[in-house]
This record gives C-alpha cells, sequence and structure tokens, in this order.
C-alpha cells in the first residue's frame, strides 16, 4: 500500500474519531443540563406543594384542636393535596403526611383544648404535628440532589 494512502486514511479516521468524540461529549453534556434543570424543576414543583400542604394541614390541626366540628373545605385541601403527593413524592413522605392528615382527624374526635392547653402544647412540643413530615421532605430533597451530581 501507498503510504500517502496509509497517511489519507490515518488522517481521515483521526478526523472521523475527533468528530465522534467531540459530539458524544456534546450530546453527554447536554444531557446532564437537562437532566439538572428537570430535577430543579421537579424540586420547586414539590417545595410549593409541601409548603401548601403544610400550611392547609396547620390551620385544620389548630381548627380542630379548639373545635369538634370539622373543617370540611379543609381537610378536603389536604386530601387533595395528599393525592398529588403520591403521584409525585416518595413513599416516607406520603406516609409522613397521611399520618398528619390521621392526627388532624383524630384530633376533631378529642375534647377542645383551651388557650393554656395549647400553650403547654407549644412548650413541650407535642403541638408540632409536622415535624415528621418535614423531615421526609428534607430527606427527599436530599435524595434528589444526590442523584443530579
Amino acid at each position: 500500500m501507498d503510504a500517502s494512502i496509509i497517511s489519507a486514511l490515518a488522517a481521515l479516521t483521526g478526523a472521523a474519531v475527533g468528530g465522534l468524540t467531540s459530539g458524544i461529549a456534546n450530546w453527554l453534556n447536554h444531557r446532564s443540563q437537562v437532566r439538572a434543570q428537570w430535577i430543579l424543576h421537579e424540586k420547586s414543583r414539590r417545595q410549593i406543594l409541601y409548603r401548601d400542604f403544610i400550611e392547609e394541614a396547620a390551620k385544620c390541626y389548630i381548627d380542630a384542636l379548639q373545635h369538634d366540628e370539622a373543617d370540611v373545605p379543609g381537610l378536603v385541601g389536604l386530601y387533595a393535596k395528599l393525592s398529588s403527593m403520591r403521584a409525585v413524592s416518595s413513599k416516607a413522605v406520603v406516609q409522613r403526611a397521611d399520618d398528619v392528615v390521621r392526627k388532624i382527624l383524630d384530633t376533631y374526635l378529642e375534647p377542645d383544648k383551651s388557650f393554656v392547653e395549647l400553650r403547654e402544647m407549644a412548650i413541650d412540643g407535642s403541638i408540632d404535628l409536622l415535624q415528621n413530615f418535614s423531615a421526609a421532605c428534607h430527606d427527599e430533597f436530599e435524595d434528589m440532589w444526590a442523584r443530579q451530581f
């Protein structure tokens, strides 16, 4: 074989390999960027859902502590948010949210609390119904962050 043909084939092969390498690197970079954007969007969407659930649950819980008649529209809102979480959240978050809703329902069946009793619950920490739910959300977000990289 002629040396000039070998040189030409080597040059063409080198160009092809270089182009292919560049194309694969661009594809991987783009894929990584799209994945990072999706994770950030998903995290933001869940943060809004969890914030709304926390606000609604807090209102319903205080109402349950002070009244024996259920706030049905508030409970419907909680169940709607719980159902949304079932579609997008981890099992741990959904379980903790379900625990919160059950505790609120059970609280409506208990005797009403006076302001003094509410103050005592605040002091000893037993009024914090959402602590386990918040911790599960935090763990889920940390897991999402770890999967991003």
